[in-house]
């Protein structure tokens, strides 16, 4: 099972840290599921589970559970999954810096890293 190199910042960890702490499975795990979306970024979403489900993979992060998807762990392999939470976005983030910018949003040669956002609005409760 392919394990992959990501990186949670610590804002991250602490949002993740809380949604368990805070939900009917307080032993349980954070689950993200990442899938390709929007300009040049990911569309994703998130619950507290229990246990992992069937083909995930279970990361430690300091103690914080982390259950990924299969397509998850590709995509999520040399990314840095962060939390922002500013007058225009609260969420977690993801910066890949092999990933190319998308032409509308930037101007010139210059190629940024990729990021993309969840909204806190989304969170469904399952």
């Amino acid at each position: 099972m392919l394990t992959p190199n990501v990186t949670v910042t610590p804002a991250a960890e602490k949002f993740m840290r809380s949604m368990v702490r805070f939900s009917e499975h307080p032993a349980g795990g954070f689950r993200l599921r990442v899938s390709p979306g929007g300009c040049s970024g990911y569309s994703s979403e998130f619950s507290v589970e229990a246990a992992p489900q069937g083909g995930d993979a279970e990361l430690a992060v300091n103690g914080l559970r982390l259950f990924l998807p299969a397509e998850s762990r590709l995509l999520l392999d040399g990314v840095t999954v962060d939390f922002a939470d500013t007058p225009m976005q609260s969420g977690l983030t993801f910066v890949n810096p092999n990933a190319e910018a998308c032409g509308c949003a930037t101007s010139g040669d210059s190629k940024p890293p990729a990021e993309a956002s969840v909204s806190l609005a989304s969170i469904k409760r399952r």
